[in-house]
């Protein structure tokens, strides 16, 4: 029992790590984009760096919703599937 309760922990973490990492990827690039901008430009203004990452997130996140949600629900299937 203990071992089949760390093999699912383990595929829930890496799950997550891989549904999550295009949405945060996302964020660190338009964030280095901005970062990058905004030194060269000597504007340091907060929301010049927050507004275009929460869109490029909020943009990416709609794109890749479906792919998110069906590794999700296969990852759910499995595991009900073990359970039972």
């Amino acid at each position: 029992m203990n071992a089949t309760l760390v093999d699912a922990l383990s595929s829930a973490f890496t799950l997550v790590l891989i549904v999550s990492a295009p949405i945060l990827l996302i964020g660190l690039a338009v964030s280095l984009i901005t970062s990058l901008l905004q030194a060269m430009t000597q504007v340091q203004e907060q929301t010049l760096s927050l507004v275009p990452r929460l869109m490029a997130m909020l943009v990416a996140l709609l794109f890749f919703m479906s792919w998110m949600l069906s590794e999700i629900i296969t990852f759910a299937t499995e595991m009900f599937s073990t359970v039972a």
